[in-house]
């Protein structure tokens, strides 16, 4: 256990053996990811586009809002 310690401590010392790891360590977690179906990415997209047309209508909303707001304290009368 401890002689792993020393191995990465040496091997960090020397920056191309530490690339090599860094790269072993990102092909390794590469190999973890799961790529979605065809159906999931669908679902997925359709969420996302949902989620921001409703986050548009409610910035949007909340613009006219603060808008007519401002209109009405600000104006001057007539």
């Amino acid at each position: 256990m401890n002689s792993s310690r020393n191995d990465e401590a040496q091997a960090s010392r020397n920056p191309f053996v530490a690339i090599g790891l860094f790269v072993r360590q990102v092909i390794a977690e590469l190999r973890k990811v799961v790529v979605p179906t065809r159906k999931e990415l669908a679902v997925y997209t359709l969420t996302v586009l949902l989620f921001v047309a409703v986050m548009i209508a409610f910035v949007f909303g909340v613009d006219a809002l603060f808008s007519w707001l401002s209109r009405l304290t600000f104006a001057v009368p007539d």
